[in-house]
């Protein structure tokens, strides 16, 4: 009797396991199922912009290309917590060769897409940054996105922007009373060409 009740326990434990993991990992599974096809490269990350946009030269192109992480939205840099989230960002991807995806392109020029720090394309970098709280989960029109559950788990573990004893004020609130921190800063930024022309356009364009 004993050892079936030893047995139930291990299977109870082990099932548990099982159940957390997938819980931990189905966000990163399952976000934007339908990209799945499109191609994936290697590329050299030369500069973090804010908490969710880097330039990066992709493999074999000649140049630079600005990309903003698709399914989140980082505080803006003129907000609290914009800086901290930028070196958040800095401190995973900052001169390290990343493997991308890119996915369609923005109103503001970026191009849009995903990013992972390894080989097997499953160290998401979009989700590491909502997960530790220095990013909000983000989806054009629906202001929700696959990264939603991490959200929820940073707020609960009150991590990153969520430290803080006030409220949160996420970046697509902050733009509504105060703009953006990028504004007039484009047109003195050097334009970068990306040669993806072929890529459509895509949601995002409300959010910097």
């Amino acid at each position: 009797m004993t050892r079936r009740v030893s047995a139930v326990g291990r299977c109870a434990r082990r099932l548990a396991w099982l159940l957390s993991l997938l819980c931990w990992a189905w966000p990163v599974l399952a976000a934007h199922p339908r990209h799945a096809d499109l191609p994936i490269q290697s590329a050299w990350v030369s500069w973090v912009m804010d908490g969710d946009t880097v330039l990066l030269l992709p493999e074999d192109a000649r140049e630079a290309v600005r990309l903003r992480l698709l399914g989140i939205d980082a505080p803006e840099l003129c907000q609290p917590g914009g800086e901290a989230a930028r070196d958040a960002l800095i401190a995973r991807v900052l001169r390290r060769t990343v493997r991308m995806r890119v996915v369609g392109q923005d109103s503001y020029g970026r191009q849009l897409g995903q990013l992972w720090l390894d080989t097997q394309d499953t160290q998401d970098v979009a989700a590491d940054m909502v997960r530790s709280g220095w990013a909000w989960a983000y989806q054009h029109r629906t202001g929700r996105g696959p990264y939603a559950a991490l959200q929820r788990q940073a707020e609960r573990e009150r991590v990153g922007v969520f430290a803080a004893r006030e409220t949160a004020m996420s970046p697509a609130v902050f733009r509504q009373f105060h703009g953006s921190c990028h504004a007039g800063a484009d047109a003195q930024s050097p334009q970068i060409q990306a040669p993806l022309g072929r890529v459509p356009q895509t949601g995002h364009s409300g959010s910097r």
